[in-house]
């Protein structure tokens, strides 16, 4: 014969039922302790992952103020080569006629297009923008429950928490990309304005 009912379930208890047998108490108190290391995991990966996902959103500013210091660089450079092309054809005027220094007063330089007043803006890739703005947005919603992350529904919420963070990396890799492009565009502007300043320099000697 059965020592329990046929109906004996050891998981559908009665919290109140104090004489319940060692082996069904234990069932519960297993079943309890597990359900809370799970939440309690659960939690903490979901509130590391939002750390990671602030991380993620500073390092993609510092990425877009990056982007601003290779744009004015870039702009300085050009406008050197600019102003060097301009004391290259007045060096060329008063090499060509003797009595150089009238026709040096006399050369019109090249007119050029007039430097706009204000900062360049810089403005990330389209995809880290929104991967940014959307973490953002979330921001809000993580703020209201944390502590308390179980205002969340923390599985759907680390899912698309994860989410965010893989947008957020496929975001940082375009720019990095896109900034590995203006460095070697930069790099190869400063190559050959270095040229022209030594062309430059000789030329100025040999007057």
């Amino acid at each position: 014969m059965s020592a329990y009912p046929k109906s004996y379930n050891p998981f559908d208890y009665d919290a109140e039922d104090e004489g319940a047998p060692p082996a069904q108490q234990y069932l519960r108190q297993e079943v309890l302790r597990r359900a809370e290391a799970t939440v309690a995991s659960t939690g903490r990966s979901l509130s590391l992952m939002y750390e990671s996902e602030k991380v993620g959103v500073a390092t993609s500013e510092e990425l877009v103020r990056q982007r601003g210091v290779l744009m004015r660089t870039e702009k300085m450079v050009d406008k050197m080569d600019q102003d060097l092309k301009t004391s290259q054809k007045h060096i060329n005027s008063i090499k060509c006629v003797f009595g150089g220094l009238v026709n040096y007063f006399k050369f019109k330089p090249a007119e050029t297009t007039p430097e706009q007043n204000g900062t360049l803006t810089p403005q990330p890739n389209s995809r880290l923008k929104e991967a940014v703005s959307t973490s953002k947005e979330q921001e809000a919603k993580y703020q209201a429950s944390h502590p308390n992350l179980r205002k969340l529904d923390d599985v759907d919420s680390l899912s698309v928490g994860l989410g965010r963070l893989k947008d957020i990396a496929l975001g940082m890799q375009t720019e990095i990309e896109e900034q590995d492009d203006t460095l070697d565009r930069l790099t190869t502007k400063v190559d050959k304005l270095d040229a022209n300043i030594k062309s430059t320099e000789r030329k100025v000697l040999q007057l």
